[in-house]
């Protein structure tokens, strides 16, 4: 039975063959290279649990190694050996990441003992990982506030592909939360204690996106005085969510068809493939299917992102969660601008109700953060709403009531005997939504034969 695996980057051939050999002995699965350059290409690969590298070396150093290694894998642990042991040397190599020095000449059992406690350290940190990653599985889809069907079914279809490893393409308007629904893939995911990155595709030129998901080398531009690891690769073992994927250019989508068939992406102005391991979410509120048969969008590209297809339904095909979003709203603004206001008047949620929602849910938790900041009570009142929801025109809100022409005179009665109902006949507060004087609404009352409240 192997019981890890080890990567050994040692220059003198005698010390190179017996670690190796002793380690085979021992039932680990070794892998033995005389220098740095052989180690990247080694790591570039593959994965392994431990990497025991010597310090001095030409070329690339121990360090470079060490530094290699955890930047393309955080959790391997790194042992550096060393025949120059310095106080300063072993605080920067532990600085760096790397588990322990060991210094030469070494006896072979404290080799055997430092790899044991190495791989040892590995295993609590995977098992912990995974105890998490349990964990997780076993609650409900966060992020997403609802009940309805298309929200309950979205959930469930989220459970079922959230551990997988496939491609998830994300289709709805703008508002809807197709963020909110990558978030949840990634949480509930074998990748949730990596990364999740959002990235704009729409909201960068060619050049700006290509630097941002690739990176660049040296000098691959004026005022380029670095290496500098792109979005795609600082998300290493995590998830990348391409957002808007219906704006990127055809030369763009190119590279991004090589990065989810290949795994490998090259910065701006490298020669060498980088491997990366990123699970790619996408999303947009295009019909892709026909911007392929437009010629806009790549028919392979999109066959390569379509494996998994979600629809985030609008707000009005879920108009039952309503409710539920607005009280998840005014909690989260009280909270935040620590006020006690922790209802919604009736006439408020009736309104909101038969809204259209053209923002979806990005509207309507605009709409409850301005009621929240409005409010000096502790209810939601229709003065707190938008002045457009307390205009005669919010009152063909009605969309599905087949409604007959009238006079603006009967649209203003019908609309202020609404208005006085909705206050419970309070005469003072439909007046200040009407945006009239109290008098005013008397003599309107009395004009239109209307009864009036208190």
């Amino acid at each position: 039975m192997k019981r890890g695996k080890i990567l050994i980057v040692e220059d003198e051939l005698i010390a190179r063959e017996n670690l190796d050999h002793v380690l085979t002995k021992e039932g680990y699965d070794t892998v033995a290279v005389d220098n740095g350059i052989r180690a990247f290409k080694e790591l570039e690969q593959q994965e392994f649990d431990l990497v025991l590298t010597d310090l001095r070396m030409q070329q690339v150093d121990g360090m470079q190694v060490l530094e290699r290694t955890k930047e393309l894998y955080p959790d391997t642990e790194v042992v550096v050996i060393t025949g120059f042991a310095t106080v300063s040397t072993a605080v920067e190599a532990m600085q760096k990441g790397a588990y322990h020095y060991l210094p030469k000449p070494y006896k072979i059992d404290e080799a055997r003992i430092l790899v044991r406690k190495a791989l040892e350290k590995r295993g609590l940190r995977l098992e912990v990982t995974d105890l998490k990653r349990q964990v997780q599985s076993q609650k409900a889809v966060p992020f997403l506030v609802g009940k309805s069907p298309q929200i309950e079914a979205l959930k469930q279809t989220i459970e079922q592909i959230a551990r997988t490893e496939a491609t998830v393409l994300i289709l709805g308007e703008t508002g809807t939360g197709k963020e909110l629904v990558a978030k949840a893939i990634h949480h509930l995911s074998l990748r949730a204690e990596k990364r999740f990155l959002a990235i704009n595709c729409g909201a960068f030129s060619e050049e700006l996106l290509a630097n941002e998901l690739f990176g660049h080398e040296k000098e691959a531009f004026t005022g380029a005085r670095g290496v500098k690891k792109g979005l795609l690769e600082a998300a290493a073992g995590g998830t990348v969510l391409l957002d808007e994927i219906g704006e990127t250019p055809p030369s763009m989508q190119v590279k991004l068809l090589r990065v989810l068939q290949e795994k490998t992406l090259m910065r701006v102005g490298g020669t060498s493939e980088i491997p990366v391991d990123i699970r790619v979410l996408a999303a947009t509120n295009k019909d892709l299917k026909g911007e392929v048969e437009r010629g806009n969008f790549r028919q392979d590209l999109y066959y390569r992102i379509n494996v998994v297809t979600l629809q985030v339904p609008n707000l009005t095909e879920r108009q039952d969660d309503i409710p539920l979003l607005c009280q998840h709203f005014l909690r989260k603004f009280a909270e935040v601008q620590g006020k006690a206001v922790d209802q919604i008047a009736p006439a408020v949620m009736e309104v909101l109700l038969n809204y259209e929602f053209p923002g979806n849910i990005r509207e309507l938790e605009n709409i409850m953060e301005r009621a929240v900041t409005l409010c000096n009570g502790v209810v939601i009142e229709m003065t707190h709403l938008p002045l457009d929801f307390q205009q005669p025109q919010m009152f063909q809100m009605q969309r599905h009531q087949k409604r007959e022409f009238h006079t603006l005179e009967e649209n203003e009665k019908e609309y202020i005997s609404w208005v006085v109902k909705q206050v419970n006949g309070n005469k003072t507060k439909a007046a200040e939504i009407l945006g009239i004087d109290r008098v005013s609404l008397w003599r309107k009352l009395k004009r239109y034969d209307l009864n009036g409240g208190t």
